[in-house]
């Protein structure tokens, strides 16, 4: 008797056990939280009309500093609470993401298609030519791009086009060594050489024999990249040499705020906690996507 209450004991315990076990290689093998935060970024960034509760740029100094809702002095209307001039902080926030999101993929999308044309061009090409183009990136990865993106800032006027061209300038340079490592290899396999032979145009090689097989990478760093160029957005705003006020960005909410974190901390942490969490979403996904898309580390997994 004791010994079928036991093992009735174990079958019900086996039973919660087994679906936690589930839901834990689930969670292990989709990236599901860095997912639905890129998700949420993404929908709050493209519906950021529609759901933004205040004007973010509409100001009342009667309202001021005032704390988040669940803290004393609050007011529900507010749910994150004003800043230094009255502005809805949840708001400013929503259209941050919207200013950040564009920006990014301006920047991103202008880098992957310099980046892995160039990446491909020294790859297929060798000799003079990818002397050329590694030379370049050298040369470019030693500007110090912070102080020149503000001199460049202050000359021309802090704009959004003109953040979009800074991080445009620094997005393609990542690609181009890893498409022509990539590139050197695919150039010796027999479809290429096969379509050499056959008479095939070197554009038609690319597009159809080279481009498939550097898009797994190109996927992968393109993902990594997002994370740093929202971050560099942030950093020139917070510098005052990014995205000009009264338009919200995650960065010059951080500064308007950073002189009021004894008595109003709110206006600079919630920017700052969305940021963190941006770059850590993106940066979680472009590790999945590497795993993902490699086979040795999916069978090992």
């Amino acid at each position: 008797m004791t010994t079928k209450l036991a093992q009735r004991g174990n079958v019900l315990l086996a039973g919660p056990a087994r679906r936690v076990g589930i839901v834990y290689r689930f969670l292990r093998r989709w990236p599901v939280m860095s997912g639905g935060v890129v998700l949420l970024l993404a929908a709050v960034a493209i519906f950021a009309p529609l759901i933004s509760p205040h004007n973010p740029v509409e100001h009342d100094l009667k309202k001021r500093n005032m704390p988040p809702a669940w803290v004393e002095g609050g007011s529900a209307t507010y749910v994150l609470g004003t800043d230094t001039l009255g502005r809805d902080l949840l708001s400013r926030l929503i259209y941050g993401a919207r200013v950040s999101m564009t920006v990014a993929v301006i920047a991103l999308s202008s880098g992957v298609v310099v980046g892995t044309t160039l990446g491909m061009l020294a790859g297929y090409y060798g000799r003079f030519v990818d002397e050329l183009v590694t030379r370049t990136v050298d040369v470019w990865l030693g500007i110090p791009f912070i102080l020149v993106a503000l001199v460049i800032s202050l000359a021309m006027g802090a704009s959004l086009l003109t953040i979009a061209v800074l991080l445009a300038l620094i997005s393609w340079s990542p690609f181009v060594r890893q498409v022509r490592g990539l590139v050197l290899s695919l150039r010796t396999r027999e479809y290429v050489l096969s379509a050499k032979v056959s008479g095939a145009s070197t554009v038609r090689i690319f597009l159809v024999h080279l481009l498939p097989g550097v898009s797994n990478i190109v996927i992968v760093i393109a993902s990594f990249r997002v994370a740093s160029l929202i971050l560099a957005e942030a950093l020139l705003s917070f510098l005052g040499a990014g995205i000009p006020p009264p338009t919200p960005s995650w960065g010059n909410m951080i500064a308007d705020g950073r002189e009021y974190l004894r008595d109003a901390w709110w206006i600079a942490v919630f920017p700052g906690v969305c940021i963190v969490l941006t770059t850590s979403a993106f940066a979680f996904l472009g590790d999945w996507i590497r795993d993902f898309t490699d086979p040795r580390l999916r069978q090992a997994g």
